[in-house]
Order: structure tokens, then sequence, then C-alpha cells
């Protein structure tokens, strides 16, 4: 099911292609992903929320979401904020070939974020709202799917593209 724009207000964006130097890179990852995470995340907690006070006695409620994408958020602006302020400024400023520690360390963080993925999907059963859900039930899982979507490819464009030629 396409997003509902009108749910979840500025979360459809153009697929852009991510350039593959790191100083464009690195400012089109800030943007378009720690800045999106930023904005998304506490609007889903919301949600989350809501859907878990309604339907708190719906079997199918997904109960403990909001906590589980709380602590996403947490974590990941943990994250975030040591590659703004570390990792970032040593690759623009010509150290990538010496942050093989950090690049390792923010990968392994990917690793507990891929954990963390694989409960939000079993939280929202594959982002699959039941038949008769109401639109915020919905909205919900939408913003779930986006922002797992991001994640991953967020992810992806850090450990294959950004770090991969600083590690050898």
């Amino acid at each position: 099911m396409p997003l509902d724009d009108a749910a979840l207000p500025g979360a459809i964006e153009l697929a852009v292609e991510a350039p593959a130097d790191p100083e464009r890179l690195i400012p089109h990852i800030l943007e378009r992903y720690h800045e999106t995470h930023r904005r998304e995340f506490p609007e889903a907690v919301r949600l989350a929320r809501k859907v878990e006070a309604v339907h708190a006695g719906d079997a199918d409620c997904p109960a403990g979401l909001a906590d589980h994408l709380a602590l996403m958020s947490d974590d990941l602006e943990g994250h975030q904020q040591k590659e703004e302020r570390v990792l970032f400024p040593m690759i623009l400023g010509g150290f990538g070939p010496t942050a093989g520690f950090p690049i390792r360390r923010m990968m392994a963080e990917h690793e507990d974020v891929e954990a963390q993925l694989a409960v939000l999907r079993e939280l929202t059963r594959d982002f699959t709202p039941p038949a008769d859900a109401c639109r915020t039930w919905r909205a919900l899982n939408d913003a779930c799917r986006k922002i797992h979507d991001d994640l991953v490819e967020h992810m992806r464009l850090e450990n294959e593209v950004l770090f991969a030629p600083f590690l050898g």
C-alpha cells in the first residue's frame, strides 16, 4: 500500500541517486537520512502510542512498538552524532585511510540496527495491519515501512559506498 501523504506529511520523497565521492555523499547522507530520521521517528512513536492506547485489547495490537521505536530513535541519534562529530569530519579532512577503527565501530552498530529492524518487522507483522485497521494504524505501518527502508538504504550507502574504500 503506498504511503498516504495526508497521514504523514513530508514523508514521500523522490528517489535521488546518491553521489559516490565523500565530499558529496556525506552531505547527501546528512540531509536525506539523518535529518529525515530525526523528523520521522517522533511521528512514528506518536502514532504507535496512539494505536497501542486505542487498540490495547486487540490481539493484533503491536504492543511494545512505541517503546521499540523510541529505543531505535535514541540509539540512532547517538550513532548519528558519532558520525557527524567524529567520523565524517575525519573522512572529509582527508583522514579516512586512518579511520578504520571508527568505521568498523559504525558498521558494528549497523548490525545492531539490523537486529532492531528485524524486531520492527515482527512487531508490525511485516508492515501489514489487520484488514479492518483504522487509518492511524495504517499510517503507522506505512511510517514503519519507510523508516525500515530508509535505514536499510542509509546503512548500505555508508557500508558499501562511503566506508568500503577506507577498509582496504
